[in-house]
């Protein structure tokens, strides 16, 4: 990529990421710096991603701020307790969060168990009062099957979902391009045949303007150069702000992802 190119990239990548941090090791002073991390000097990322306990703790900071708070819950396993998972989703909504993150019950689906994984859906759905909104994480990387991949999408979005997630970030094989394509295939299909705008997210391996950029442009290809907006398009990252900044900036960027 040209200097100009990843500038320009890196620009429009700001405002969509989904700055996160979900070590095990997190703590509130982790959390602090991810939140004066998401406003910089060229504009703000689109949410900050964290844990459902410091949720509460985000909403104070952020009362005042347009960056939105998205939480985890059956994360990261994809477990199959929906009433736990219900419960985890409402206390999350109650201290403040904007976007709940939901991990399908991947395992499950993938045994051919389709009717719990919908079920478990369409009931952490109901528990999402709008204007929040869910985001299912498929977990692609262990679904490996395209045509998996390709139900899966069609399964969260019939339950509700508004964004459909490629991954944790904490499996061998997180978020890729090949999955990115069947995921935003069926976006289209949903556009074409039921007007409905839902959302993409690739999550968990995206470190650079080169990898954004390729992401970016596969969506742009397949729904349109006006298609990407925060409202459609997130990028789950830690590592990558910094790479756009640098990218905004002009100067060379090491940092590696955490997530």
């Amino acid at each position: 990529m040209t200097e100009a190119s990843v500038k320009e990239t890196a620009k429009r990548a700001l405002g969509l990421i989904d700055l996160t941090n979900l070590n095990d090791d997190c703590t509130v002073e982790d959390v602090t710096a991810l939140i004066e991390r998401s406003t910089t000097p060229y504009g703000h990322t689109a949410a900050i991603c964290i844990w459902p306990r410091f949720v509460k703790h985000a909403a104070e900071l952020l009362k005042n701020s347009p960056v939105r708070i998205a939480t985890v819950v059956n994360f990261p396993a994809g477990g199959e307790d929906t009433a736990a998972v219900v419960e985890e989703t409402k206390q999350a909504i109650a201290d403040g969060a904007d976007e709940i993150d939901l991990v399908m019950a991947y395992s499950a689906f993938a045994e051919g168990r389709r009717g719990f994984a919908e079920d478990q859906i369409k009931q952490v759905r109901d528990a999402i009062p709008a204007p929040a909104q869910l985001k299912v994480i498929l977990e692609t990387g262990e679904l490996k099957d395209p045509r998996l991949i390709h139900l899966a999408s069609e399964v969260a979005i019939a339950q509700g979902a508004d964004f459909i997630k490629t991954s944790t970030g904490k499996v061998k094989v997180n978020a890729t391009l090949e999955a990115a394509e069947i995921m935003l295939n069926v976006l289209r299909e949903t556009a074409k045949e039921d007007h409905r705008v839902v959302g993409f997210k690739p999550a968990g391996g995206v470190r650079t303007v080169e990898e954004a950029a390729q992401y970016l442009k596969l969506a742009d290809d397949l729904l349109g150069s006006n298609w990407v907006s925060a409202s459609t398009f997130r990028f789950g990252a830690s590592g990558l702000l910094d790479a756009v900044l640098a990218g905004i900036e002009g100067r060379d960027n090491d940092t590696k992802e955490t997530y």
